[in-house]
C-alpha cells in the first residue's frame, strides 16, 4: 500500500509540543530533545508521539525506526490515535520491527475507531486486499466512506471505484461520478483520469469530449501516464480538442518514455504508447519535431525537480 502522510492528527500533536523544526542551533536542538524526552518519560502521550516522529524522520536525533516504534507504542497504548496509526504503519511496512499485517490491522482499527482518517483509509485497503483481515469489500467500503467523509482524496477515489464496479456497495454511477469529482477537485490524478474516462464514454454523465480532455489534461499535467496517453490520442484524432500533431507527440512522448513521475508502465503499454507517438511524429517536420522533443525534455526536468526537491 502507498505510504501516506500522518495528516492533521500529527500536525496537531506536533503543535502541542511547541516544536519548531526550522533548523535550530545544535545546542537548541539538544535542549529540545532533552525536554521532549523528559515529557515523554513522564508519560505524556503527545510528547511520546512527537519523539517517535523525530526518530522516524531523523530530526535532531539519528533516524531510528526501532526507537520510533518504542515511543509510538507507549503513546498508542495510552490511546493516542496518531501513534496507533503510526505503529500500524510500522507493522505494515516492517520498519523497526517484523512485518505483521494482523498487528497492523489491529492498530489501524484502534486509530480508525477514534476517527483517524489515515487509519480509516488504511483499514479500507486492508479489507479490500485481505491484508491481515479476511477480504471483505463491504467493510472496505465502510472504512473508505469514513475517510472520504473527512475529505481524504484517496478514499474518495477508491469509493468512486467501488460505486462504479458495484463492489462492496450497490453499483451507482451517480455516486461514482460524485466521489471521483470530490477527489479530482483535491488533485487526485487517478480520479481526474477516471473523470476523463467518464466523460469520454458518457458513463453516468452526458458524453462530453471537451470535458473529457479537460480532466485528462489535469491528470496529465500532474504526471499520470495513462491520462497523458489519452490526451495525446485526443490531439491526434482531434477529439475534444483541435487536431494538433505536435501536442499529440508531446503528450505521447511523455507517456511512452516511462519517465512520468511515479508511474511504472507494463512493456505492452509502453510499446503501444511508442507506436502512437511515432505515428504523430510522421506528421511533423524535422524542425517542429525537434522543438517538441525539447519541450518534452524540459517538462521531464521540471517535473523531476518537483518530485524530488533538494
Amino acid at each position: 500500500m502507498r505510504a501516506r502522510a500522518v495528516g492533521l492528527w500529527a500536525v496537531l500533536l506536533l503543535v502541542y509540543v511547541s516544536w519548531s523544526w526550522a533548523q535550530p542551533s545544535p545546542v537548541a536542538a539538544v535542549q529540545r530533545i532533552a525536554t521532549l524526552k523528559k515529557q515523554a518519560t513522564a508519560g505524556d502521550a503527545k510528547a511520546q508521539f512527537t519523539l517517535g516522529y523525530a526518530y522516524q524522520i531523523g530530526q535532531d536525533v539519528p533516524q531510528d525506526y526501532t526507537k520510533a516504534a518504542t515511543w509510538w507504542r507507549k503513546a498508542a497504548e495510552s490511546g493516542n490515535a496518531g501513534a496507533q496509526f503510526k505503529l500500524g504503519w510500522l507493522y505494515e511496512s516492517g520498519k523497526g520491527m517484523t512485518q505483521d499485517y494482523a498487528q497492523a490491522a489491529t492498530w489501524f482499527r484502534k486509530a480508525a475507531d477514534q476517527g483517524n482518517l489515515d487509519a480509516q483509509f488504511s483499514l479500507g485497503v486492508f479489507y479490500e486486499y485481505g491484508n491481515g483481515v479476511p477480504q471483505d469489500y463491504a467493510q472496505a467500503a465502510v472504512y473508505y466512506r469514513k475517510a472520504a467523509d473527512q475529505g481524504d482524496a484517496d478514499a474518495q477515489n477508491f469509493l468512486g471505484d467501488a460505486y462504479g464496479k458495484g463492489v462492496g456497495v450497490p453499483k451507482d454511477l451517480v455516486q461514482m461520478v460524485a466521489w471521483y469529482r470530490k477527489a479530482a477537485d483535491k488533485g487526485n490524478t487517478d480520479a481526474q483520469k477516471s473523470l476523463g474516462d467518464v466523460y469520454y464514454f458518457g458513463t453516468g454523465v452526458r458524453e462530453d469530449q471537451a470535458e473529457s480532455a479537460r480532466w485528462y489534461r489535469s491528470a496529465a499535467e500532474n504526471g499520470n501516464a495513462d491520462a497523458q496517453f489519452e490526451l495525446g490520442v485526443m490531439y491526434y484524432d482531434g477529439t475534444g480538442v483541435p487536431q494538433d500533431f505536435a501536442e499529440s507527440y508531446f503528450w505521447l512522448d511523455i507517456a511512452a518514455s516511462g519517465k512520468s513521475i511515479g508511474e511504472n508502465k507494463e512493456l505492452a503499454d509502453l510499446e503501444k504508447m511508442a507506436k502512437r507517438r511515432n505515428d504523430a511524429a510522421s506528421n511533423l517536420t524535422k524542425t517542429v519535431l525537434l522543438e517538441t522533443q525539447n519541450r518534452a525534455r524540459k517538462w521531464f526536468e521540471e517535473h523531476s525537480a518537483k518530485a524530488n526537491p533538494q
